[in-house]
């Protein structure tokens, strides 16, 4: 099939930052793209060939859409997948499969994948609701402290939250949930595995992750991460272990703990590109976002491999701000070497939202992890 300069149509459901990202790799090729989002306003609708506006949860809007792409692939995987099955069933191409789509869209299913797998995961116990965890705590059943996490529609920090005591229990939504055992660890990792429609798979080097304490999101992501090579085997070996047994199509990333002891115990995976490899659009020598593209499509997959040591700076919401966006001593990162911001078009900013993020590349590791610090205590997500 011919995708460049053609009558090829890409589908794209989500029109958030990753989408937008994305739409720079399609462009480069000039592959036509047709996106739906339900917000005009959405970092997408500059740079597609032809912006949807609709819900993407509703059956008939995501249906009708896919009936009219070539291929058809996501942003965010909460999307209304009863109508991509029936697309696949009429023999439309969608990448990641549903099957995939299925294990991954809620939490607590996903974890069951990697018990019955036999995938190392950390211990859980599953909720019809949060309601039920008082009665469990009570009876012995499950014991402080320990990880609640919403099992469907959780983003970016959202829908996690460590439960030391029963008051961090009020205020929680009452839903389908799992508590998780509490995991002793050193680091927290990811390997995203991109995994072609025609069989073929690379890994990306393993990264460090470093959170925030209280946002429950992602700081800086770290390229390499600084572990010993047997333990980056043993991450890489279960990222493509859990990308076989799901049958992805796409890049998935599989976020990691690397235990006291070097064991690698699977978090949780997105089926995407992910925050934990937007270092790659300036160290990899083939982006996340181009890799994704080049994996649906069946195209040769491209050189994983980093140029330059990366590491990637998430730029959120200040507390304390919420309305139009300002982003403040931006000339000053500006000046720095190696320091290339992405902005991602939201204009509006609140407490914690990812607005951006800033890459930093450098030779020298060490050095590179001390200017993205030097960026994160610079700029400053405000409003006006």
């Amino acid at each position: 099939m011919n995708f460049f300069s053609s009558d090829f149509k890409l589908g794209i459901l989500g029109g958030g930052q990753l989408g937008k990202m994305m739409l720079y790799e399609t462009r480069k090729l000039d592959i036509f793209t047709k996106v739906l989002e339900a917000s005009e306003d959405a970092p997408t609708s500059i740079a597609c060939n032809q912006f949807v506006k609709g819900d993407i949860l509703d059956f008939d809007t995501v249906y009708n859409f896919g009936k009219t792409v070539d291929v058809l692939t996501i942003e965010i995987e909460n999307v209304n997948l009863s109508a991509l099955e029936k697309l696949e069933d009429e023999g439309k191409k969608v990448y990641p499969p549903t099957s995939a789509l299925r294990v991954i869209h809620n939490k607590a299913t996903q974890k069951l994948f990697y018990v019955d797998n036999a995938i190392p995961t950390a211990d859980f116990t599953r909720f019809a609701y949060t309601s039920e965890i008082k009665d469990s705590v009570e009876n012995g059943g499950l014991a402080f402290p320990f990880v609640w996490k919403c099992a469907q529609f959780g983003y970016d920090g959202q829908g996690v939250k460590v439960v030391r005591n029963f008051s961090d229990l009020e205020g929680l939504p009452n839903v389908e949930c799992i508590a998780e055992e509490m995991v002793p660890f050193k680091n927290e990792l990811a390997v995203i595995v991109a995994r072609s429609s025609n069989g073929e798979v690379k890994t990306y080097p393993v990264v460090e992750m470093e959170f925030h304490p209280e946002a429950n999101q992602v700081e800086y992501v770290i390229c390499p991460a600084r572990i010993p090579d047997d333990v980056s085997e043993k991450a890489q070996k279960v990222a493509l272990q859990v990308a076989d047994k799901i049958k992805h199509v796409g890049l998935l990333a599989v976020e990691m703990f690397q235990t006291n002891e070097d064991e690698i115990l699977v978090n949780e995976v997105a089926p995407r590109p992910h925050n934990s490899g937007h270092y790659s659009i300036e160290a990899s020598y083939t982006n996340q976002f181009e890799q994704h593209i080049r994996a649906i499509l069946g195209l040769p997959l491209g050189n994983t491999k980093s140029k330059v040591a990366g590491i990637m700076v998430n730029l959120v919401g200040a507390e304390g701000y919420t309305g139009n966006v300002v982003y403040q001593n931006m000339e000053d990162i500006l000046k720095l070497e190696g320091v290339t911001p992405h902005i991602y078009g939201k204009k509006q900013t609140r407490p914690f939202r990812k607005m951006g993020h800033v890459t930093i590349v450098n030779k020298d590791i060490d050095k590179a992890r001390e200017i993205a610090e030097q960026v994160k205590n610079t700029i400053k997500v405000i409003s006006e």
